[in-house]
């Protein structure tokens, strides 16, 4: 029998080292100093510009935990592979994966062309593979387990107008989640998903008044999700207080998939 941790020490992350892609911005920013708040060290990954990298760093050592920002495209294998080695040769084997980098750009069935759709299926779906692969290989290698959190959508059950290759790529995020908990679980891996609802960020509330309206009238707790929402989940499924659930996907969304469907 395997005894339970503590209840003080269930969301204790101290001596583990999270990767978390896309965390230079929004939710990824929010995870990255959610995790480093519990006591893990974080590697902070971003694709373009490392400006909100920086801050997320420079915001989690300035609290005396420990980050670094690392460059790199996830739609590339050599890029992750590379990724994969300079983080472990700075801090070592990521025991805690949070996949969270992604693009959302809108598209019509009718008018999107073939590269629109491969740019973002790569970046929302490709790029959870290469991630997982590398990591799971690392860990493998070191004969060690660890946790690993796909951030996929509600729109992956629930379409949006102008997002089918969107939601495409998030629904195979949510399945690649219980295909990879199936095939790591033997080497004491665990993979969950969560699927965030509206998640506010600066300025939508101008950008799209009219969905943040519809959104807060929809969910039966009348608000956007914030940052933290989706980090708390994160939080609490690398933590060994989800030691024995993997392959689900938890929906953060303030129970909007709760409305009728007619």
């Amino acid at each position: 029998m395997h005894a339970a941790p503590p209840t003080r020490e269930l969301l204790d992350l101290r001596g583990r080292l999270a990767l978390v892609t896309g965390a230079g911005a929004g939710i990824g920013t929010g995870i990255a100093t959610r995790l480093a708040e519990a006591g893990a060290r974080v590697a902070v990954h971003y694709h373009r510009s490392d400006d909100g990298a920086r801050e997320v760093v420079a915001r989690i050592e300035s609290a005396g935990g420990t980050a670094r920002a690392y460059r790199a495209d996830l739609t590339e294998v050599a890029e992750v592979q590379d990724l994969c080695a300079r983080i472990a040769a700075e801090l070592g084997i990521p025991d805690a994966l949070v996949n969270n980098a992604g693009i959302y750009p809108p598209g019509t069935i009718m008018d999107m062309g073939a590269d629109d759709w491969q740019v973002v299926v790569s970046a929302n779906l490709t790029s959870v593979h290469l991630v997982t692969q590398a990591v799971a290989r690392g860990l493998r290698d070191a004969g060690r387990g660890g946790a690993f959190v796909n951030v996929a959508s509600i729109e992956a059950t629930n379409v949006a107008p102008a997002h089918s290759h969107y939601a495409a790529a998030k629904a195979g995020v949510v399945m690649y989640t219980r295909s990879a908990a199936r095939e790591l679980g033997p080497l004491g891996i665990r993979v969950n998903a969560v699927s965030p609802g509206l998640i506010w960020r600066q300025g939508l509330d101008q950008a799209w008044p009219q969905g943040v309206s519809a959104y807060t009238a929809a969910t039966p707790l009348g608000r956007l999700g914030q940052f933290e929402d989706v980090a708390d989940a994160c939080l609490f499924l690398v933590s060994r207080a989800a030691r024995w659930i993997t392959g689900i996907d938890l929906v953060v969304d303030g129970g909007v998939l709760t409305n009728r469907a007619y």
